[in-house]
């Protein structure tokens, strides 16, 4: 289980690279959640972005892709679910938001989030993240200013 926060940029392996299972950031508990039903977000993104590099964002003056961390990056994974016709509304609304559903946040100060929803005991959703403390389940759907909302169709 993920303890730590860590945002240190490593090597990973590729495809199915991971950082140590005890660290990472917000952006691991998505991909680790991923990777428990099947999908690799580190092949996914890196073969999108490589395909179409110059539709993801800039902000980190990068001029190729970087197997290592891309996936990493919240504004990354949210370009890619967007990519693939996962966007959902933002909705006022709690249960607009299902089990499995990807939300991210704008915290401010140019910093973003993002988090997996799972229903807590009475079926509400609360937010599996990691925001500092490592992985946490918790009532933050509405904490945050939401900028995305995404969900996986059926398979």
């Amino acid at each position: 289980m993920t303890t730590r926060y860590d945002p240190a940029y490593v090597g990973l392996a590729y495809p199915g690279g991971d950082v140590p299972v005890d660290r990472g950031v917000c952006s691991d508990v998505v991909v680790r959640a991923f990777r428990q039903i099947g999908w690799d977000l580190q092949r996914c993104l890196h073969e999108d972005m490589s395909a179409n590099f110059g539709l993801y964002p800039t902000r980190w003056g990068l001029t190729r892709p970087d197997a290592n961390i891309d996936h990493r990056r919240v504004l990354n994974l949210m370009t890619w679910f967007s990519r693939q016709g996962w966007s959902r509304p933002l909705s006022i609304r709690a249960l607009d938001y299902q089990a499995g559903d990807i939300v991210a946040w704008d915290l401010g100060g140019g910093l973003t989030h993002i988090g997996v929803v799972i229903p807590n005991a009475q079926g509400q959703p609360f937010i599996v993240h990691n925001i500092g403390q490592g992985a946490q389940h918790e009532d933050v759907l509405f904490a945050w200013t939401r900028i995305g909302h995404y969900r996986m169709p059926p398979p």
